[in-house]
């Protein structure tokens, strides 16, 4: 995805750092992501790393926060995508939400390409778990002129994967910072590490 972005310059610099975008006409200073929605999913890709998780965790403790790594902004409100390393030393790709808006905390990707094949179904963003079990035209109320075809296709050929009509096809326990129980490994590691502090 970063040589994509590198080789088509889809990126901008804010305050000094690159940040990659999905496609050239989407405007990271917009407004609003309505603003920009004929451009399809919104996702600003950052090598942000570990460096500011202790304000979300609200602690540095090293086990903790060593096991992620931000890569990517999913939502206007300061939602974000890590890698996140399990208790069994896999990869995956799991969500932080801002807690002031997006409260979704879990699994979004089993695997990296599952991970494109999500931000290619077309969501205006992918941090808000209400909208899952809708197609994006059902989400945004109303059908869309234009979602990022160019992106849905070098995913598609790429990678020789399809693309879901929804994102619970993808994301398979959507759960929220707040909830007491959820089947979701990522939610049920946050809660163990809450809980030993």
């Amino acid at each position: 995805m970063f040589e994509r972005i590198e080789s088509l310059r889809t990126y901008t610099d804010v305050d000094g750092q690159r940040v990659g975008l999905l496609r050239p006409d989407v405007d990271s200073e917009a407004e609003s992501v309505r603003d920009q929605r004929e451009a399809g999913t919104q996702a600003c890709f950052i090598a942000e790393g570990s460096e500011y998780l202790h304000h979300w965790f609200g602690h540095d403790r090293p086990e903790v926060i060593e096991r992620l790594c931000v890569f990517c902004r999913t939502g206007s409100d300061g939602s974000m995508a890590a890698f996140w390393i399990d208790d069994a030393g896999g990869q995956r790709i799991v969500h932080l939400g801002s807690g002031s808006g997006s409260l979704l905390s879990c699994v979004l990707a089993e695997a990296p390409v599952d991970f494109l094949r999500l931000l290619a179904i077309g969501y205006g963003e992918i941090c808000w778990n209400e909208e899952f079990d809708r197609t994006p035209a059902a989400a945004e109320n109303g059908s869309l002129d234009e979602i990022h075809g160019d992106f849905q296709n070098w995913v598609r050929d790429e990678f020789d994967v399809t693309i879901p009509e929804t994102a619970s096809e993808i994301v398979r326990h959507p759960a929220e910072m707040d909830d007491a129980v959820s089947e979701d490994d990522f939610h049920c590691w946050l809660s163990a590490s809450a809980s030993a502090e």
